[in-house]
């Protein structure tokens, strides 16, 4: 279903303007992802279905560029229990602080939720 958001976003309503939606979608301009980047995703998120982050991840995975997918279960669009939203949080900063290389104080563990791909 197509909010009156997303047809602001995209200036058009699809399908007729498909070709706007296209040239705005980022699987269709991955080739333009230069930066390391990390997803965090609800499994029951129908706003951005999680094949879609999936998708997203292994696209950028596969141009070498470091990234993260963490994924919670039974969370939507828009995390709602505390301590997914506390991972997401700690995830973020751990993620950020191997990428640019500064010291960060996290709680134990994160480093075990957060797994970075093409970082050395």
């Amino acid at each position: 279903m197509l909010t009156s958001v997303s047809c602001l976003l995209y200036e058009g309503v699809y399908p007729q303007q498909r070709d706007i939606y296209i040239q705005r979608s980022p699987i269709h301009n991955v080739d333009g992802f230069n930066s390391p980047i990390i997803f965090f995703q609800g499994t029951e998120d129908k706003v951005v279905p999680p094949n879609q982050a999936q998708m997203m991840f292994d696209s950028v995975e596969k141009k070498g560029i470091p990234c993260s997918l963490v994924m919670f279960e039974g969370e939507q669009h828009g995390f709602r229990k505390s301590e997914n939203i506390q991972t997401a949080l700690d995830g973020e900063l751990y993620f950020y602080s191997k990428i640019l290389k500064f010291e960060a104080d996290l709680p134990d563990g994160i480093s075990d939720k957060i797994s970075i791909s093409n970082y050395a």
